[in-house]
C-alpha cells in the first residue's frame, strides 16, 4: 500500500475513538515505524480525573515533556524520511488538551513552553481524525476498563471534541486533515470496514479539511 500524501501520518481522535488501534494496524500495513503515546506512565492522570482543578497543571506538564522526549527521539533522530512513520498523536494535542484544563497564568506559562518545544517538529503529511459520537466514546472507554478513566464525563468529551474542531480550523492551512466519521464502522473486527479506511488513505489530499463517512460513500455508490 502507498499513501500519496507522504510518509508521516498521524491518527488523532477523542478518548476512546480507536486511534491507537488504527495506528498499530497502519504501521503493520506500511511496514513503518510506530509511535504510541505512553500515557499510562503519567502518575498524575488518575489524580487528575478525580480532582481536575488541582492536578491539571502537573498532568499536562508531564504529558508535554514526555511527548517531546519521545518525538525528539523517534521522529527527529529516527530518520523520518527513510520509511513511513505512524503516530497516534501529534504534539499539538498537548496544547489542545491544556487549553481545556488550564486557566489564566498556568495556561499562559504552558503556551510559552509549548511553542518553544514545538518549533523543531515537522508537520504531519496527513492527519487522520477518527470521529465517534460521545455515546460511542463512553461505551468504548467502559469496554477497555481502565480504572482511571471511569470518571470521564460526557461533558468533558464534548469539550475535547470542540477543541479538536477549533484546532482543525487553524491547522488546515498547514496540513491535510482527513475527518473520518466512523459511525457504523468497526475496523478492528470487520476487515471490510478496515479496507474502506485504507481506500480513503490511498487518495491524495491537499492542505485543508476533507470529510468522509460510510453514509457518504454509500450515497456515492447509489448515484452511480
Amino acid at each position: 500500500m502507498d499513501i500519496p500524501n507522504g510518509n508521516y501520518i498521524v491518527v488523532e481522535g477523542n478518548i476512546g475513538a480507536g486511534k491507537t488501534s488504527l495506528s498499530r494496524m497502519l504501521a503493520a500495513e506500511l511496514n513503518g515505524r510506530l509511535i504510541l503515546e505512553e500515557f499510562s506512565d503519567n502518575p498524575f492522570l488518575p489524580l487528575f480525573y478525580q480532582n481536575p482543578e488541582r492536578y491539571a497543571f502537573p498532568v499536562e506538564l508531564f504529558f508535554m515533556t514526555e511527548r517531546h522526549k519521545q518525538l525528539q527521539s523517534l521522529l527527529i533522530k529516527g530518520h523520518l524520511f527513510q520509511q513511513y512513520v505512524v503516530s497516534d498523536y501529534t504534539f499539538s494535542k498537548t496544547l489542545l488538551f491544556a487549553g481545556q484544563n488550564l486557566e489564566n497564568e498556568e495556561l499562559r506559562l504552558f503556551r510559552k513552553l509549548f511553542y518553544t518545544l514545538n518549533a523543531s517538529f515537522p508537520k504531519p503529511n496527513l492527519l487522520v481524525y477518527l470521529h465517534r459520537s460521545v455515546n460511542d466514546l463512553i461505551e468504548n472507554i467502559h469496554k477497555r476498563g481502565r480504572a482511571y478513566e471511569k470518571d470521564i464525563s460526557a461533558e468533558y468529551l464534548e469539550k475535547i471534541q470542540k477543541a479538536y474542531f477549533s484546532f482543525f480550523e487553524i491547522a488546515q492551512s498547514e496540513m491535510a486533515i482527513l475527518f473520518m466519521d466512523l459511525e457504523g464502522l468497526d475496523f478492528v473486527h470487520n476487515p471490510s470496514d478496515y479496507q474502506l479506511i485504507l481506500k480513503q488513505l490511498a487518495q491524495p489530499y491537499s492542505k485543508g479539511i476533507h470529510q468522509w463517512s460510510l453514509q457518504q460513500s454509500s450515497a456515492i455508490k447509489k448515484t452511480k
